[in-house]
C-alpha cells in the first residue's frame, strides 16, 4: 500500500501514469453480503487498449489459449483454509497481532461439534457464497487452533480463480461484520498452516477427459507428460506458487505441507497427489498456501505442465512412504531462493515473457528487502536483555 520504484510498468520515471480497467460483464455477480451490490471482474490495459502483461488475470489467460492451441480446457478447484478468531480486524491490528482468541482451542479437524461451535459464522459465508452463484460442497474444521476450510465445486480455470478472489474477499468482510477475523496467511504461527490444495485436470473439444488414460494407474500418455512437467519445474516456478516471505514458512516436515518434488497415489507427504479414477482422476498440487495468487498459481501448472507434454517427460515411479525424509529435490526455503530461480528460469521466460518475469522478481525482491530491514518481535525475544 505504498509506491515503490523500479518497476518497467509504473515508476517515478514514467510518472505513476493512469491504467485502465476493461470490465469483463460476462463476470457479474451478486454480492450477497452487501446490500443492493454487485461485482464485475475486469483486465487491465493501458489507456491506450494494450493489455498489461503482468496482470494475473491475463497471465493465467494466456496459459488458457496455449491449451486452446491443443484443443484442451482446464478445470480447477482451489481449497482455502484460514483461521478465524473472536477478535475483530481493529482489536487484532491494536494488539500487534498478538495473544488472539482462536475460534476453537483444539484441533476440530473433521470434527462436527468444532465446526457447529461457529456455524454462524461459515454458515452466513456458505450462504452468501452461494447467493454469489458459487457452489459450495463443504465446510470442515482442520488442525490448527481455530482453522477451517470451505470448498466450492471445480470450474473453468479463469471462472474457479474469479470465484477464490471472491470468495477471499468476502469471507474476511462477513467475518469483520460479524465482529470476528480470519486470516489466509501461509503460516500465522508455528502449528499448521493454512493451505490452498489446487486440484487440475484438462479435457478435450468433446470435453472427454485427456489425464485418463489406459496407462498405469488409469493415465494417459499425457497426463504423465504433464506430471512429469511439474516434477520437472514446477521447483523453478515456486515463485508463483509461494509468492511471498511467510509463505516459506509452510514448508516444515510433517505439517501436511510438502518439502519434496514428489508425486504419490494419494500421498499427502508428496508435492503432488493424484487423485480420483477414470474421468475424474487428477492431480492435487499441494504447494501453495491461503495466501497465494489463484491466477498466477494455476498458469504456474499449466505452463509446467505444458513443458513436460512438449518434451515427452518420462514419469518416475509413484513415491510410496514418507516422502518428508526422500532423497528428493526439495522446495525453495526462502522467498529469496525462489526469485532466483524464476530470474533463471527459461521455462518462465518462455511461458510468460521477460516482462513478466522482470516484474514479478522485482516484486520479490522488494519484498525480500523490506523483511530484511525488519526487526521483529522473535529478535526482540531473543535479545533484549540477554545479547
Amino acid at each position: 500500500m505504498h509506491t515503490v520504484d523500479g518497476f518497467a510498468l509504473t515508476s517515478w520515471d514514467r510518472g505513476y501514469g493512469d491504467l485502465a480497467f476493461k470490465a469483463d460483464f460476462t463476470t457479474i455477480r451478486q454480492v450477497p453480503w452487501h446490500e443492493k451490490s454487485v461485482i464485475i471482474f475486469a483486465d487491465v490495459e493501458t489507456m491506450h487498449g494494450e493489455p498489461v502483461a503482468p496482470s494475473p488475470r491475463q497471465i493465467l489467460q494466456q496459459q488458457v489459449a496455449r491449451l486452446a492451441e491443443r484443443g484442451w480446457h482446464g478445470l480447477t478447484g482451489t481449497e482455502l483454509e484460514f483461521i478465524v478468531f473472536d477478535d475483530s480486524y481493529e482489536e487484532a491490528w491494536k494488539s500487534g497481532y498478538r495473544d488472539l482468541t482462536p475460534v476453537n482451542l483444539y484441533n476440530v479437524d473433521y470434527s462436527l461439534q468444532g465446526t457447529a461451535r461457529i456455524e454462524p459464522l461459515l454458515g452466513r459465508i456458505r450462504r452468501s457464497m452461494r447467493g454469489a452463484g458459487m457452489v459450495v460442497e463443504s465446510a470442515k474444521g482442520e488442525c490448527n487452533f481455530g482453522q477451517h476450510e470451505v470448498a466450492f465445486k471445480y470450474d473453468a480455470l479463469v471462472d474457479k480463480c474469479d470465484e477464490h478472489g471472491l470468495f477471499k474477499l468476502g469471507a474476511k468482510e462477513i467475518a469483520a461484520q460479524e465482529g470476528c477475523s480470519l486470516t489466509f496467511m501461509a503460516k500465522f504461527d508455528q502449528r499448521e498452516g493454512n493451505s490452498c490444495h489446487i486440484h487440475l485436470s484438462l479435457r478435450d473439444e468433446h470435453d472427454s477427459p485427456v489425464f485418463a488414460g489406459d496407462g498405469a494407474h488409469g493415465f494417459s500418455p499425457v497426463f504423465e507428460h504433464f506430471l512429469g512437467g511439474q516434477l520437472a519445474y514446477s521447483r523453478e516456478l515456486s515463485l508463483f506458487l509461494a509468492p511471498n516471505i511467510n509463505s516459506y514458512k509452510r514448508f516444515v516436515a510433517g505439517s501436511f505441507a510438502p518439502t519434496a518434488m514428489l508425486w504419490g497415489l494419494d500421498n499427502r507427504t508428496c508435492a503432488f497427489r493424484v487423485v480420483g479414477h477414470g474421468p475424474s482422476i487428477r492431480l492435487e498440487c499441494r504447494t501453495p498456501g491461503g495466501d497465494v495468487n489463484q491466477y498466477l498459481a494455476v498458469a504456474a501448472l499449466v505452463a509446467a505442465g505444458l513443458r513436460g507434454v512438449e518434451e515427452s517427460l518420462p514419469l518416475a515411479p509413484a513415491f510410496e512412504g514418507n516422502a518428508y525424509v526422500a532423497d528428493a529435490p526439495r522446495m525453495p526455503t526462502t522467498l529469496k531462493e525462489a526469485l532466483d530461480l524464476f530470474d533463471e528460469s527459461a521455462i518462465a521466460r518462455d511461458a510468460f515473457s521477460d516482462e513478466v518475469v522482470d516484474h514479478y522478481v522485482h516484486a520479490a525482491q522488494i519484498e525480500v528487502d523490506a523483511f530484511d530491514a525488519a526487526v521483529t518481535d522473535w529478535e526482540r525475544y531473543r535479545g533484549f536483555e540477554r545479547l
